[in-house]
């Protein structure tokens, strides 16, 4: 008879896996299946918004992965309040901060190893360009 050749086949939705558990997809399998992970949601000014993972992305034969969410579930990011800025601020400094000479650098600096900037703990020239003096301290936002 014809047309009964495909009387077996069934439609099948990769994001549901019917038995309860998250699929899985390996990696650039997702595709345009409406996930994101949680940076690519970042990307987008949205945050996953309390949901749970609709899915999960795997690479390198499933030692890493990440979780997928619904973009349609996913709510816009928390707006940056002055307050919040001011308390950013203030960690980075702590990661920034010589405690020896009290400047001020663009990048963390290796207080858990050296205890201090490199200028202090050996000597070697940092580059003007590179700190902030330590009267000149202000938001780095």
């Amino acid at each position: 008879m014809p047309g009964r050749e495909h009387e077996d086949l069934v439609d099948v939705d990769l994001t549901d896996p019917g038995d309860g558990s998250i699929p899985v997809f390996r990696w650039k399998q997702a595709g345009r299946t409406g996930l994101a992970t949680r940076r690519q949601l970042r990307d987008m000014g949205l945050r996953p918004g309390g949901q749970e993972p609709a899915a999960r992305i795997e690479c390198r034969g499933g030692q890493r992965f990440a979780w997928l969410y619904r973009i349609d579930l996913a709510k816009p990011k928390f707006a940056m309040t002055f307050a919040k800025e001011a308390a950013l601020d203030k960690a980075m400094a702590a990661r920034q901060t010589c405690g020896t000479c009290g400047r001020r650098y663009f990048h963390c600096i290796p207080l858990k190893t050296l205890g201090s900037c490199l200028e202090c703990h050996d000597g070697t020239p940092a580059d003007p360009t590179s700190y902030i003096a330590p009267a000149e301290h202000r938001l780095a936002a």
